[in-house]
């Protein structure tokens, strides 16, 4: 590969005597990731029934390396239900080591296409909420996708200016990850047209994004909350120059340490102007040092947290529970809170607690699209079907990952499964991947109307 000259350069003053490991490392072949979705299964339940090799990702819990040359996992159907996101080995660590409790209001603030975000939300397991943001609407649309797959409901899915969600969120946040855009040094060889990027751009056009993102992330932060700040980027005057910006406009902001890994090399205090030695706390993964591309994280807490919480003015929400929709939770053993509800038009929506007024915001969702309130019936979405679990629904159609039916309904055929129920059986049902909710098919007479999302559809190759 040919790489600038001033980028090796650069990087020969970073890493100095390292710099041919480095450079060795631009022969080897990139490394394929995926990571599992433990909101719907365990990872040593995934151990068992994964069809092909997979090889632990020593430093991510729920990661693993498989050979992208030899299989392709988005062509299983435990892809369709959930199961696992397709990600850079590297790319999982952001949010993995943002500390995230359930219950937690969490913003991540640069989200499409949604691989951290939907680690995210597994961590945050329905509780809480999780506001998605991406500026583009076009990436903010294959976002909104992954997180529904991945069966995150309490979720607000936004395009918006950060700027823009300051004046509805000011310190509302517990935990914030800014996956900042930047210059992607790190990414070169798995993307060659990254260089190209770097070249029209490079990193002082990027820093400036940075620097105002992080600084409105700072103010939507609650004190004693945190923010993981990562890149896919070398360079240090958007790594810890940024942060550096950050901690001079808001000193009462100090760098947490992030649960260490043997690979992880330190951050570098001397190119700081402050030389300050808390920088060490951040952290550079080099390709060179370990099985994945380049990024650089920091974690930060801002102050101490407050006794009490600065009440959220909650909007209020509809009261009235439309009977269709009752009849219907009558077959679902979630516990509601009816009070969450939004309903628009047909469109029935069950929000995250605790929201504040959002009207006047770009969002692609808000909330779990339950479904349409039809005349007397109401139809349920395939965001909702994801959402649950097979044992939360009375009825349940599960097909074996071999029954050849499964590849069929992704397609969206009719099927004929009256060898699974009985013949006095109708209405909607669950269609489970053995264990796991891939969609809604409606049943009469033993034939199931498929009604798998035509957006989401088995392409055929």
């Amino acid at each position: 590969m040919n790489l600038p000259t001033k980028f090796e350069e650069k990087i020969k003053l970073l890493i100095g005597e390292e710099f041919s490991d480095y450079i060795k490392c631009y022969d080897e072949p990139r490394f394929y990731g995926l990571r599992v979705n433990t909101k719907k299964i365990s990872v040593e339940k995934f151990k068992e029934i994964c069809p092909f090799e997979i090889q632990q990702i020593p430093w991510i819990e729920n990661g693993f390396y498989y050979d992208g040359d030899k299989v392709q996992p988005a062509k299983h159907p435990y892809y369709f239900a959930g199961l696992y996101y397709l990600q850079e080995p590297s790319a999982m660590t952001p949010a993995n080591r943002l500390p995230i409790e359930p219950g937690d209001r969490v913003l991540d603030v640069c989200a499409a296409p949604g691989g951290k975000a939907t680690e995210l939300g597994a961590k945050l397991n329905a509780k809480g909420v999780l506001i998605a943001n991406d500026i583009s609407s076009s990436r903010a649309k294959g976002l909104l996708k992954n997180i529904e797959v991945f069966g995150v409901g309490n979720v607000l899915v936004l395009s918006e200016e950060p700027g823009k969600l300051e004046e509805y969120f000011p310190e509302y946040f517990d935990k914030i990850l800014i996956d900042a855009p930047c210059s992607g040094e790190g990414m070169f060889r798995k993307d060659k047209k990254m260089i190209k990027a770097w070249e029209e751009h490079g990193p002082s056009f990027f820093a400036k994004i940075q620097r105002s993102i992080v600084t409105q992330a700072a103010r939507m932060l609650k004190p004693g909350g945190m923010i993981l700040y990562s890149t896919c980027t070398f360079d240090v005057e958007e790594n810890e120059g940024t942060i550096e910006y950050l901690l001079k406009e808001y000193p009462e902001f100090f760098l947490k340490d992030i649960v260490p890994y043997e690979g992880f090399a330190e951050g570098m205090p001397e190119v700081t102007e402050s030389k300050s030695q808390e920088f060490k706390k951040t952290v550079r993964i080099w390709p060179h040092k370990m099985h994945g591309e380049g990024h650089y994280l920091a974690l930060l807490q801002k102050g101490e947290k407050r006794k009490e919480d600065t009440a959220v003015k909650v909007q209020k929400r509809v009261k009235k529970v439309p009977l269709e929709l009752e009849i219907f939770f009558r077959e679902v053993t979630w516990e509601m809170d009816w009070s969450r509800l939004e309903i628009h038009g047909e469109k029935v929506y069950y929000m995250p607690e605790g929201l504040p007024d959002v009207k006047g915001i770009r969002f692609l969702r808000t909330g779990l699209y339950l479904g349409d309130v039809k005349k007397n019936r109401f139809e349920p979405t395939q965001a909702f079907a994801m959402c649950l679990k097979k044992d939360e629904y009375a009825h349940t159609i599960s097909l074996a990952a071999d029954d050849e039916r499964v590849i069929k309904y992704l397609k969206g055929e009719t099927l004929e499964v009256d060898d699974l129920v009985s013949a006095k059986q109708k209405g909607w049902h669950l269609i489970c991947l053995e264990d796991y909710p891939l969609g809604w098919g409606k049943l009469s007479n033993g034939t199931l109307k498929n009604k798998y999302l035509p957006g989401w559809r088995w392409q055929s190759a």
